[in-house]
């Protein structure tokens, strides 16, 4: 049985000082996870990780947001894997659409990254998703299948267990609009037969995320399906009090 797993991606929010209060103060919430077998984790911003990483429960999986795929050179505003390590980093979000669409990442470019970071065992959380216009078309399943095709082109079976995807349709972030348990289902559903084509019985092991307006009043919903393991929350999970509300509804 796959191990449910809830992340917070905290995109461009909290200071230094702001991160700092949320990790100190967030022990009693981990200790809750834990309790009841939920793997729970933050993507702060780069100048917060080190924060987090020093005040929080050693539990709490801390997630950088980007990552190059160079071990250094001239990359300017870059940040390389191993000044990753050196901070006990291990798990980086690749491929949100908001980092596709601004700063035109492509599922080429994850699949160079991927391939880094599982070289370095790290793990890799690789995000994939339509627009509403390609949602409206009835070609979801299409897309998506590229993504995840090119994205985790060239890798072995053993280490893509190491890898975990989030479906996260663009036209359900930040707009207020989720996508029904249903629909969220059915495209989850469709990857992971996709990476039981790519991967054999791997597949059934690798842990598939849905993300697109998941609060502490709808997640339960979508944690009643089977082949959806856990969230990737954005806004929700800035603030302890939604952040524990979060935690509750993957309990239910």
């Amino acid at each position: 049985m796959r191990k449910k797993l809830l992340l917070g991606n905290w995109k461009m929010n909290k200071t230094p000082r702001e991160a700092k209060e949320f990790a100190l103060a967030s022990k009693e919430m981990v200790d809750y996870a834990i309790a009841h077998d939920i793997d729970v984790g933050v993507a702060p911003t780069y100048v917060c990780l080190q924060t987090v990483k020093e005040n929080a429960d050693p539990r709490l999986i801390v997630s950088a947001q980007n990552v190059n795929e160079h071990d250094h050179g001239a990359y300017t505003g870059e940040i390389s894997i191993p000044m990753l390590q050196e901070l006990g980093i291990s798990w980086v979000i690749l491929g949100h659409s908001e980092r596709r669409e601004y700063n035109g990442e492509t599922s080429e470019a994850c699949n160079a990254k991927i391939h880094a970071l599982l070289a370095a065992r790290m793990v890799p959380v690789y995000c994939c998703g339509e627009s509403l216009e390609t949602f409206e078309a009835g070609k979801t399943k299409a897309w998506v299948e590229e993504q995840i095709r090119v994205g985790l082109a060239g890798i072995a079976p053993e280490d893509a267990a190491s890898v975990v995807i989030a479906y996260e349709p663009i036209w359900a972030i930040g707009t207020g609009k989720s996508a029904t348990k249903e629909i969220a289902e059915d495209t989850i559903a469709f990857i992971r037969g996709i990476l039981r084509d790519m991967f054999g019985d791997v597949a059934d092991a690798m842990r598939i995320l849905y993300g697109g307006s998941v609060k502490p009043g709808n997640i339960a919903e979508y944690m009643s399906e089977p082949d959806i393991d856990g969230a990737l929350v954005g806004g929700a999970s800035l603030a302890l009090d939604s952040y524990r509300g979060l935690i509750e509804g993957l309990v239910k």
